[in-house]
Order: structure tokens, then C-alpha cells, then sequence
């Protein structure tokens, strides 16, 4: 009953994650990262609960099994390619001239990650 709890939190962190980087295209997405990080980088690194969550189950369930293992290796390459670029615009550049394409972000395409990370957790908690 306990997993269930922390599936439904898991849940609404990765809402709550993909509500503040909420739009429409991925230069909006990148933009609304750069505000937070401009603000702060430590903001920045808070607003991704769900990265600090899943090292959170992985040591509190003692669980670094495959399935949990690779959400906090994707959690951690997410945060560490987004960082990158973040430095870049730091440094003047644009956003057109990192990343040459807009690519326009559908509603389901946005809410993926609140299915693919908390099944990924059942499942790394189930087998």
C-alpha cells in the first residue's frame, strides 16, 4: 500500500515539473527553464523535485535495481543537457543558434513524462 502513496506523489511531482515548464513549442519550454535558472540556479535545481524524489525512493526502498536506476540516469542527463544550454544562453547566444528547429510540443507529448516515470517506478518496485 505504502508503493501506492509514493506512485500518486510521484504523480503530482511530475505535474507539478511539467506545469512550470509548460508550452506550446520547445524554445517556450527551453524559455520558461531560463527564466527559473536565471533567477537562481539553486531554483532551478528545486523546481526538478521529481530528479531528488527518485534518489529519495531509491535510497529510502533500497531499490537501484534497472528500472530505477535509469529514471534517475534520465532525470540527471534531462537536467544536465538542459543546464548546458542554459549556459550557453548565459553566454549571448540564442536559442535559434543552439537548437536550429522549433518543434511544436502536443498536449500528449507534454504529459509523457507523468505516465513513462511513475510506471517505470511500479515497475521497478513490482519485479
Amino acid at each position: 500500500m505504502e508503493i501506492i502513496y509514493l506512485f500518486f506523489i510521484f504523480i503530482a511531482i511530475e505535474l507539478f515539473e511539467t506545469n512550470w515548464q509548460k508550452s506550446d513549442t520547445l524554445y517556450g519550454l527551453l524559455e520558461n527553464n531560463f527564466l527559473a535558472f536565471r533567477k537562481s540556479v539553486f531554483l532551478y535545481f528545486i523546481l526538478h523535485l521529481s530528479f531528488f524524489y527518485t534518489i529519495y525512493l531509491s535510497f529510502t526502498l533500497n531499490n537501484f535495481g534497472f528500472w530505477m536506476s535509469s529514471i534517475i540516469v534520465l532525470k540527471f542527463l534531462d537536467i544536465s543537457l538542459k543546464l548546458s544550454i542554459m549556459k550557453k544562453l548565459s553566454n549571448g547566444l540564442t536559442l535559434e543558434e543552439i537548437i536550429p528547429f522549433n518543434a511544436n510540443i502536443s498536449p500528449v507529448l507534454r504529459y509523457l513524462n507523468v505516465l513513462i516515470y511513475p510506471l517505470s517506478f511500479l515497475f521497478a518496485t513490482a519485479l
